[in-house]
């Protein structure tokens, strides 16, 4: 477990002197120029034959702006590469298209730069998921907390995966697809939030944890506020990246629109090289911004000093107790378990004084009947940290032994808790929330 003494979670201030350091290379002028020339073409496909009522949303949608978060973005150009490879395959051709040898040969070269460039994308988000959850998971302890966290993580995908597989083979559109998919990466956004916060699937499990710092609570639960660190970098990496979904979302209104339209409208050369242009000009470029972005987030630490932070003071847990075990007595702690596969965990310490101390311990199990099964052999500590998985419901109970001594009393600090087997629950969407 790494140490986060002195750390506090990264600041929107912090945040913008580093991406002082990253200033993103402006896209290429010929992004607005071809962008431009798009809209014209689908002004002109328009005025050929009046758009159909899924047409007109589609050109609705093109014409909003892009949604603010960077992420969100991210997703709206990956839904809209799958929809235009969809409409490249050539088995959605227009019959006449096929026909058409030189359109059918930059139709294939088109296909090759998005397939490459959503490879990219899937790379991009993969390799982020990974780095954020695993840097994370640094800084748990790494005992049964962690292992909890991670097989709560590894159950949860499980479950979105199969949802997404049920959706598309119940037939579901891409547009389907990547609208669960964003709800999908709303509820993990969610859960961070309330593995910071002690909510929800994560209440029990944090309540008591033992030794899990705040630093990484705190920046689990506020990293996504609305005007919290991600604000600065939205402000900073997201106008490129709107530009860059609106040329996408253009691309792929214009071959929608083509391909209904190919009976009567046939493309000319001048055309045909537009179409190239701004699909290779997209591509490459979307391609850097995430080349650029990814380099940016590898680097891009998540705690600072709190003197870079600017704050002073420390933080004290205040779930720990204090008490005195007088001497020749024990202090007990019992713990009523209410399920098997529970995991009973414990931290304590003795606070010494110039002649250092310890004191036994010990865990036992007492059936319905009073019959008592010895779970931890007794042992003498100055402190200690552990716990194990229960395999029956029941009373467990702790027990601090000062008996053997004769004059010296004890003050003890500890902590324990009892989490249940952790359930994912079933979380509402957005209107029951999230986002």
């Amino acid at each position: 477990m790494a140490s986060t003494d002195g750390l506090v979670p990264i600041t929107r201030v912090f945040l913008a002197s580093y991406y002082d350091k990253y200033p993103f290379p402006p896209l290429s002028d010929d992004v607005s120029r071809l962008s431009s020339d798009m809209a014209s073409l689908i002004q002109l496909l328009t005025l050929q034959s009046p758009p159909s009522q899924g047409e007109a949303s589609l050109i609705e949608e093109a014409n909003q702006q892009p949604p603010h978060k960077i992420d969100e973005n991210m997703w709206k150009n990956r839904e809209q590469m799958e929809e235009i490879l969809f409409l490249l395959q050539p088995s959605r051709w227009p019959v006449q298209l096929r026909e058409d040898a030189e359109l059918s040969s930059t139709l294939r070269h088109l296909k090759d730069n998005f397939d490459k460039a959503l490879a990219a994308m899937i790379s991009f988000q993969t390799k982020n998921s990974e780095r954020v959850f695993s840097t994370v998971m640094t800084y748990m302890p790494q005992d049964f907390r962690g292992t909890l966290i991670r097989q709560q993580k590894e159950r949860s995908e499980r479950n979105k995966q199969a949802e997404v597989d049920a959706l598309v083979s119940s037939g579901g559109t891409i547009r389907d697809t990547y609208a669960l998919l964003w709800k999908q990466q709303m509820e993990r956004r969610r859960q961070l939030a309330q593995l910071g916060s002690a909510s929800g699937v994560y209440k029990t499990l944090v309540k008591y944890l033992v030794g899990v710092p705040q630093v990484l609570l705190d920046f689990v639960r506020q990293i996504n506020d609305d005007d919290g660190p991600m604000e600065e970098q939205r402000q900073r990496y997201g106008p490129p990246l709107y530009t860059l979904t609106k040329m996408a979302t253009a691309i792929r209104v214009f071959l929608t629109l083509l391909f209904q339209r190919y009976d009567t409208f046939k493309l000319n050369k001048e055309q045909m090289n537009l179409l190239s242009e701004a699909a290779i000009v997209y591509t490459s470029e979307f391609e850097r911004f995430v080349a650029f972005i990814s380099d940016v987030f590898a680097n891009s630490p998540f705690f600072i000093s709190a003197d870079a932070a600017g704050i002073l003071g420390s933080r004290e847990n205040e779930e720990y107790k204090e008490i005195i075990v007088q001497a020749g007595r024990t202090y007990e702690v019992s713990l009523m378990v209410e399920s098997e596969n529970s995991y009973i965990g414990w931290d304590f310490s003795l606070m010494q004084g110039k002649i250092s101390m310890d004191i036994g311990f010990s865990v036992e199990y007492i059936s319905a009947s009073g019959e008592k099964t010895l779970i931890l052999p007794y042992r003498r500590y100055e402190a200690d940290q552990g716990n194990f998985s229960t395999l029956m419901a029941g009373n467990y109970k702790l027990v601090w032994d000062n008996s053997y001594s004769t004059f010296f009393k004890k003050n003890l600090r500890y902590k324990v808790d009892c989490i249940p087997p952790v359930v994912e629950q079933k979380v509402e969407d957005e209107d029951g929330l999230e986002s």
